[in-house]
Formats: structure tokens, C-alpha cells, sequence
């Protein structure tokens, strides 16, 4: 029970990576809310959480400021308050090329995957500030190291700017005791496949990295003494090769 007594919210964290993470962060005694767009499947992932403490769950839409605020609140008067955040919502569209897409994909992508990440940060700094202690972990991809066509252009943008946003937090933040450490996984067997251009056959989806490989990443990083930080982290599978 390496997390006992920390508080996280997990914005994302109904199905994919998220809930990858809330599983791994409640297993070590964590008290985890997990927040993201479809209720019904931040319920479906609590109710199937056996251990204790159980999850807690609030929908928000991280696309929409007010939305996230409304978020932060409520998590810090169920939690007291927070001293992690994951931000693992995430987007991507079937039609990834410049030709293809359009000018409202691209809105959805950036807005979700850039600003919604942005807006979660800027809900929870202050208090992490004021304590001076904290520490978020962000959930970028490969496709923000490396502009990807697997990715697409606005998915490789939007992860772009995710990365330079938790660089930048990190290094402005540090003096405050604050901690941003930027995940960038690879090839990763979640339900963001079902968007892909063409089908993800089993056997591809059984060799990717799974959901709970990037939990067991985020509990390592969470566990490290405040004095250590961890900048960035690549986990990919080894059938991926990293270019």
C-alpha cells in the first residue's frame, strides 16, 4: 500500500489508460476519483473495482472550462485534497490526413487533448502551490515526440503541444515543489483502436502494451520522494519500433 494516505483524480480514467492507472494508484491505497465525459462508464469501472478504498467518479467534459472547475471542487471536497493528477482523456478521429480531416475535427482534437489538459492543470495548481507539493503525470504519446502518420496531424499536434505544456509547467512549477512528469506510450490496446483508419486484428491488440504495463509505470513514478522527478518516460511495445 505504497500510495496510502494520497489523493488523485484521474481525469480519463473510465476506460484505457485512465482506468489502467486508477486501478494500479487504488490498489496501493490510494483514494481515487475517476472523472471523464460518459458517466456510465466511470460507474461500470467503480463497481467493477473490488479492492478499498472504492472509486469515486464525476463526469466532466475537459473541453469545457467551467465543466473542469466544477470537477476540482467537488474532488477536493470528497478528497480534502488532491495530490495527484493523471490527465489521460484523449481523442483521435478516423481521418488523420490534412486532406481528409476537417477544420471542426481538428477543434475537437486540440480542444480535448491540448486545452482539456491545460484546463485540468490550471483547476489543481493553485492548491498544489499552496502547499507546495504535488505532482501530475500526463498522458501524451509517442505522436508528441514524433509527428507520426499513424497518429495523424491533428492527434500529433495536439500531442505536441501536450508535451511543451507539461515541460514548460515543470520546469516553472519545480521551484514550488510541483512535479510534471510527460508518459509518452506507444502502441497501447485501449478503446481509442476502434477509431483507427483500418481494424486492429487480436493478435496486434494481445502485443501491444496494455492499459495496466502504463498503471504499473504511473505507481513508480508516484512512489518516488518528492526530491526526485521524472521529466519524461517512453513505454512502448516491443513490436513497435521507435523512429
Amino acid at each position: 500500500m505504497r500510495l496510502q494516505g494520497k489523493r488523485a483524480v484521474i481525469v480519463g480514467g473510465g476506460t484505457g489508460i485512465g482506468l489502467g492507472i486508477a486501478r494500479a494508484f487504488a490498489g496501493e491505497g490510494c483514494r481515487v476519483a475517476i472523472a471523464g465525459r460518459r458517466e456510465d462508464k466511470l460507474r461500470e469501472a467503480a463497481a467493477a473495482w473490488p479492492g478499498e478504498p472504492p472509486m469515486l467518479v464525476h463526469a466532466v467534459d475537459v473541453s469545457d472550462r467551467p465543466s473542469v472547475t466544477r470537477l476540482f471542487i467537488w474532488a477536493t471536497e470528497q478528497l480534502g485534497q488532491i495530490d495527484i493528477l493523471v490527465n489521460s482523456a484523449g481523442v483521435n478521429i478516423r481521418t488523420r490526413s490534412m486532406a481528409q480531416m476537417t477544420p471542426e475535427q481538428w477543434d475537437q482534437v486540440l480542444a480535448i487533448n491540448a486545452t482539456g489538459a491545460y484546463n485540468c492543470m490550471y483547476a489543481v495548481l493553485p492548491q498544489m502551490r499552496a502547499r507546495r507539493e504535488g505532482l501530475i503525470i500526463n498522458v501524451s504519446s509517442v505522436a508528441g515526440k514524433r509527428a507520426l502518420s499513424l497518429g495523424g496531424v491533428a492527434y500529433c499536434a495536439s500531442k505536441f503541444a501536450m508535451t511543451a505544456l507539461g515541460t514548460a509547467v515543470a520546469n516553472e512549477d519545480a521551484p514550488n515543489g510541483i512535479r510534471v512528469t510527460n508518459i509518452y506510450p506507444g502502441e497501447v490496446n485501449t478503446p481509442l483502436l476502434e477509431n483507427r483508419p483500418e481494424p486492429v486484428s487480436d493478435e496486434r491488440k494481445a502485443a501491444m502494451v496494455q492499459p495496466e504495463d502504463v498503471g504499473t509505470l504511473a505507481v513508480a513514478i508516484a512512489c518516488l520522494p518528492p526530491r526526485a522527478h521524472v521529466p519524461e518516460l517512453i513505454i512502448k511495445p516491443t513490436i513497435q519500433q521507435y523512429v
